[in-house]
């Protein structure tokens, strides 16, 4: 008996612990969701002035490589392509690199951009795996394919980022659609700070169900998929608050995958980018943050919220949860590689408060949450242990998380309004309560899953599906056709979707 009351007071210490924790976290998330708050409407309102000059016909707009790594990309790749080229920016390249698919990803490019191989050798040697053939396309002379062995996502980025010229490149997902304004606002801070800007992001949005015409996103609406819905408005709350509320606070270290853009040189003078974890886009920029310090040089990396990409997101729990389980391996292996940063006043914000925030909250807050679900609920229901520990704990967790939640949908509902009707605003609300209670404790089991894999050696991607965009331009047997062929192997290196 008295081994099982230890037990006991041992989990009732936690359950205190866990709530101390806990309070802590939410008065920094409260924080990071309130500037960001003020953040978003101050950009919203200089958004809205029109600029002084042809931001078009501007002598000063650096050259970008829009980069399209591309996996069994089929169902998607076409329309993608289509997005970048339509982009209202003028010194643009667009560079695919096929990176040994399977399914018939090449030949939609072949079929759509009439390509034809060029019989020049490479002058010089390409950190990547073989490249097989490069291409041009004969009715869009700044559409670059190449074609090359499967090495993953870093392998295919590192391939495209040492075949441009440009100044600066765009690390986009093959899934992706970019309204045609974006690239120009997310390259503004490089037009502003030419001397300090490396790195800036712009926000990510879910794509399914979406209506595409000519590269575009035409009709913005909620899914019917609940599990799609879900990962929208943890979109929303992701961009709109805690990447903007991040960069406030000058600790932005994570920059989409979807959808970022880099200084060319500095990329190369880092090594490009690592195949040593499953979360490239993550360790990438915070090894640009180190190498930064490191080397005494003035920087700013900053996020955009107003350029939107559109990307497809998982409609399953099982592909959902594969995801997931990546991203968290991912976190940790990141986290891992760069432990000497953390705590160290040597890396200014990023080593005393992003890397912190991102070990304490993101990586031990999520399985803090799972352990105290998993100990505390066998207790109350045996009444070894009082319900307010329960429920002040729940209340944290789960009820705060919803207030969050609704805080950033007010966010969007106040300023760009891409959810714009009653009806829309309504069904956020609705999953905005139901993602913090039921889907976020599935998030906290995935996250001890992640763990796990992570302990074990676990370094797959997982299975990836595409569904296709649905799109005025094409046939809708032919987009269901197309969705058959984008899945991603089971193998260890493809592409990813965004962290």
């Amino acid at each position: 008996m008295t081994s099982v009351a230890s037990v006991v007071d041992a989990i009732n210490a936690f359950g205190l612990v866990a709530i101390a924790y806990f309070a802590l976290l939410n008065a920094n998330y409260l924080l990071i969701h309130v500037l960001a708050l003020w953040e978003l409407r101050s950009r919203s309102r200089e958004a809205s002035w029109e600029p002084p000059y042809d931001e078009l016909g501007s002598p000063f707009l650096p050259g970008i490589a829009i980069l399209v790594p591309a996996y069994n990309e089929a169902a998607t790749i076409e329309e993608s392509v289509r997005s970048f080229l339509t982009l209202e920016y003028t010194e643009k390249e667009i560079i695919v690199v096929n990176d040994g698919s399977t399914d018939g990803t090449l030949a939609e490019l072949q079929s759509a951009y009439d390509l034809v191989e060029m019989d020049a050798e490479i002058p010089f040697d390409v950190p990547s795996e073989p490249i097989t053939a490069v291409y041009r396309s004969m009715t869009h002379e700044n559409l670059t394919v190449v074609d090359k062995a499967n090495g993953g996502k870093s392998d295919a980025l590192n391939a495209g980022l040492w075949l441009t010229d440009k100044e600066l490149f765009c690390a986009v997902d093959a899934d992706t659609i970019i309204d045609r304004d974006a690239l120009l606002k997310v390259v503004t801070p490089f037009l502003e700070r030419p001397e300090t800007i490396v790195a800036s992001g712009g926000t990510v949005r879910v794509a399914n169900q979406c209506t595409v015409e000519h590269g575009q996103i035409r009709d913005v609406r909620m899914p019917t998929n609940p599990v799609v819905g879900l990962q929208v408005m943890e979109y929303l709350r992701a961009f709109y608050s805690g990447r903007l509320g991040l960069d406030r606070l000058r600790s932005l270290i994570i920059i989409s995958g979807a959808f970022g853009v880099f200084k060319t040189d500095l990329a190369r003078e880092i090594g490009g980018y690592r195949e040593e974890t499953v979360t490239e886009d993550f360790e990438f920029v915070v090894r640009i943050h180190r190498h930064l310090v490191e080397t005494g040089q003035e920087y700013a990396v900053e996020f955009v919220p107003e350029p939107v990409a559109w990307t497809q997101v998982p409609e399953t729990l099982s592909v959902l949860g594969r995801q997931r389980r990546r991203w968290y391996r991912g976190m940790v292996e990141t986290l891992v590689m760069h432990r000497d940063m953390i705590g160290r006043p040597k890396y200014g914000r990023v080593g005393l408060y992003a890397l912190p925030f991102f070990l304490f909250v993101e990586t031990i807050g999520r399985l803090m949450e799972g352990l105290g679900y998993l100990l505390l609920v066998p207790l109350v229901l045996l009444g070894l242990t009082e319900p307010y520990v329960f429920a002040i704990f729940f209340l944290l967790t789960s009820v705060f998380g919803v207030g969050l939640s609704w805080f950033s949908i007010y966010s969007e509902v106040s300023t760009y309004r891409r959810y714009g009707s009653v009806w829309q605003t309504v069904l956020l609300l609705w999953y905005g309560t139901v993602e913090n209670i039921g889907f976020r404790q599935w998030k906290a089991y995935i996250a001890w899953r992640g763990l796990f894999e992570y302990l074990a050696g676990v370094d797959s991607w997982g299975r990836m599906e595409r569904s296709g965009f649905e799109s005025h331009d094409r046939d809708p047997e032919d987009s269901a056709e197309a969705g058959k062929s984008g899945d991603p192997s089971e193998a260890g290196k493809d592409p990813e979707v965004e962290q």
